[in-house]
């Protein structure tokens, strides 16, 4: 008899337990984040802010657990992966909220995961019309278009108030990031990945003689609680903002498809069409229970998947268990109140790390695309300056109309678009391949499907198409 896959073998329960909560200090701090970001950017108090942190924590346990175990043949690819939430839907959940109210976030959000569970076996067929080429360059504007969201946090957001860019607060937000550097880059094993969370806790205490922590939260929140449906009101649906929430889980989608097909490498455990829809599935279901639960989309978290090659710990029991740990913090109010009580340039300081390495990710993922064929330099290079311009160019949209604002005001929807039309129109049509014909002889790029010259990055395809195998 066969001996079971490790993917699929549980670990001893003190073994599993605490490589579990490893993975949970891996992704805490940047999964806490986006509820922090948002409350404050959208003008919550502290207390609803601290309700965010528990249905984002509640939530992203659930889809671990479902991601882990799975649910029948309905939802779950069944690795070993940790998710989250996204920061992709962040801005444009934030322009929602400021055109339509928070009604309307969660609403757009519970629609776009309905869309989302709806899609998500027919684009498990289509993951090649979404190669690095297009996550790439997506992600490449995700982590530049929020690096500004993180400069908010250290500076504040009102330049009436006398500690507006207060070098106390810049200089707190410094010794974050240095601290975070120092683990980050000269600690060994658990503390280099835990090194963000020590600066975090770090700057926490630094910033107590300033008096920049405000705990007054904490002693009016319950031990134990559930965040109550639809917290806001009922919910609504502009149609404006639900294209653009359905545009965030189809990123969603494009990002959890290449973080699902890593995993599987690492581990060695083939993954199909089927699995790979699954997946798709339960970040659909995130949405879905998000926009009940004011939450957040949820994605597979990166650095968890390093965390999996690094280990080489590749039982999913051991996520299932992290799962059940972020379910148990998600009920328990008080922590969600500690935490919203964290000084902004803390945060600002640890977000400014965490936005620049998704924009990291996003470049490494193109150097995965053969960008010596102009055709695809264009495309990314287009796609990424889309993306930027309406973070540069302040006030671009103003003059449209404010539901046309919704969309062309997000660079990652604009970015979104951008690379996935011309994506399609230049690697998948015929157009393409007219184009390549008047390159001049001698320096034709490679057909669809050859490998490019190699590099350090490995032999990718022209466009750095990622394909599935075809067993479901």
């Amino acid at each position: 008899m066969a001996s079971a896959h490790p993917v699929d073998t549980p670990l001893p329960f003190l073994r599993q337990l605490a490589f579990g909560i490893q993975h949970v200090l891996i992704m805490y701090t940047g999964c806490i984040t986006v509820p922090l970001v948002f409350g404050a950017a959208v003008g919550l108090d502290r207390e609803t802010i601290a309700m965010l942190i528990s249905a984002d924590l509640l939530i992203a346990g659930l889809i671990t657990i479902v991601q882990s175990l799975g649910i029948g043949k309905l939802a779950g690819v069944r690795l070993p992966i940790v998710c989250g939430a996204t920061f992709a839907g962040l801005t444009p959940m934030i322009l929602i909220a400021e055109e339509y109210g928070l009604q309307a976030v969660y609403g757009s959000m519970l629609v776009g995961g309905i869309v989302g569970l709806a899609l998500a076996y027919p684009f498990a067929k289509i993951i090649r019309f979404f190669p690095p080429l297009v996550t790439g360059a997506v992600l490449t504007v995700v982590g530049i278009s929020l690096v500004g969201v993180a400069g908010g946090l250290i500076i504040g957001n009102d330049p009436t108030s006398p500690a507006f860019a207060a070098p106390s607060h810049i200089a707190l937000a410094v010794v974050v990031m240095a601290v975070a550097i120092g683990f980050i880059c000269l600690g060994r094993g658990i503390w280099s990945q835990l090194g963000v969370l020590v600066a975090l806790v770090a700057g926490t205490i630094i910033a107590l003689p300033m008096g920049l922590i405000d705990l007054g939260g904490v002693a009016g929140s319950a031990w134990v609680g559930i965040p109550s449906p639809f917290h806001f009101g009922a919910p609504e649906f502009p149609i404006t903002a639900v294209v653009a929430m359905s545009i965030v889980v189809a990123v969603v989608f494009a990002e959890s498809t290449a973080s699902m097909l890593a995993v599987s490498e690492i581990t060695g455990k083939p993954v199909g069409k089927g699995d790979i829809a699954r997946g798709l599935a339960g970040d659909g279901l995130s949405a879905v229970l998000g926009g009940v639960f004011n939450a957040f989309v949820d994605t597979v978290f990166t650095q968890n998947v390093g965390a999996v090659a690094t280990t080489r710990v590749y039982s999913r029991y051991v996520t299932a268990t992290s799962g059940v740990i972020l379910v148990l913090l998600g009920v328990l109010p008080k922590v969600g109140a500690v935490v919203a009580g964290l000084p902004q340039p803390v945060v600002g300081g640890v977000g400014l790390i965490l936005f620049a390495t998704v924009a990291v990710v996003g470049i490494n993922t193109l150097r995965k695309v053969d960008l010596s064929d102009r055709i695809n330099t264009t495309i990314a290079a287009v796609a990424v300056g889309v993306g930027i311009v309406p973070e540069l160019a302040e006030g671009m949209f103003e003059k449209f109309p404010s539901s046309a604002q919704i969309l062309l005001g997000s660079g990652i929807t604009l970015a979104a678009l951008t690379a996935f039309g011309l994506n399609l129109l230049f690697n998948h049509t015929r157009l393409g391949t007219l184009a390549r014909a008047t390159v001049a002889p001698g320096s034709e790029s490679p057909e669809p499907g050859t490998p490019a010259p190699a590099t350090s990055a490995g032999t990718p395809t022209r466009s750095g198409a990622v394909h599935a195998p075809a067993t479901a």
